[in-house]
């Protein structure tokens, strides 16, 4: 009978350190969470446009690099990071220096979890029977559409949608292209808000961060959903109709 060796332990232990490191780094955060807040950038705020006047590029590449440790370290704050793009960069330059940070924050997290755990239990959900057998097809089958959903529906915490498509084997190009897109709706919207937040601060309040589950802006966003719904939706009412 074949045992493990203990080169093949220590290995499998490494496997999990990038893992351990976000666990450790986000505990961090959560206990300094106050240092990630509107508050924050509000006391900060002329020191950032003073910043970003001396130096645009270097302040963008600092922004860019704050942003995808947040997302890569399930940080609190991404929120605030995202109203601090749109102040500093306005809503074009903001919104996509957010998509383009969050995706390469989210690839980082999603590699550090396959390496650690989503290989393995990729692997018995694959090989095994059952519910997860069940699940894991399913998912195989409409990989792209479920992604989206996971993006776009709000109610998904963005850290879930991050660790939890790793876990189950899912192709790293599909994550990254709907990643992408799927956080663009949310990310323009709160980009938005950023981007008038010079006015907001003048009149000494704080922004209305509720916006986005204002109809008008819901509306669309539940009709994204609903398209990335529908092939699911079409294949298992294709397939109880071939089952009859």
């Amino acid at each position: 009978m074949m045992t493990d060796t203990p080169d093949a332990r220590r290995f499998d232990v490494k496997r999990l350190l990038p893992l351990a490191a976000i666990a450790v780094v986000a505990g961090v955060g959560i206990y300094y969470r106050e240092y990630f807040s509107f508050a924050t950038l509000a006391e900060h705020r002329e020191a950032l446009i003073a910043w970003r006047d001396e130096s645009y590029v270097l302040a963008a590449a600092g922004y860019f690099l704050a942003y995808v440790l947040v997302v890569a370290f399930s940080l609190p704050g991404a929120l605030v990071m995202t109203l601090t793009g749109g102040f500093l960069f306005g809503l074009v330059a903001g919104g996509l220096l957010t998509v383009v940070a969050a995706t390469t924050g989210a690839v980082a997290i999603f590699l550090a979890a396959r390496m650690g755990l989503g290989d393995t239990l990729a692997a018995k959900m694959e090989a095994g029977q059952g519910l997860m057998h069940k699940i894991r097809n399913g998912l195989k089958e409409n990989e792209v559409s479920y992604l989206l959903l996971m993006r776009l529906v709000p109610a998904i915490p963005f850290f879930v949608a991050n660790l939890a498509p790793a876990l189950v084997g899912v192709k790293l190009r599909n994550y990254v292209v709907t990643t992408f897109f799927g956080i663009m709706p949310g990310t323009l919207v709160y980009s938005w808000v950023g981007a008038g937040l010079g006015k907001v601060f003048a009149r000494g309040e704080t922004p209305d961060l509720g916006i986005f589950f204002e109809w008008h802006i819901l509306g669309p966003v539940l009709g994204l959903c609903a398209l990335a719904a529908l092939p699911i939706i079409i294949k298992a009412v294709r397939g109880k109709g071939a089952a009859e």
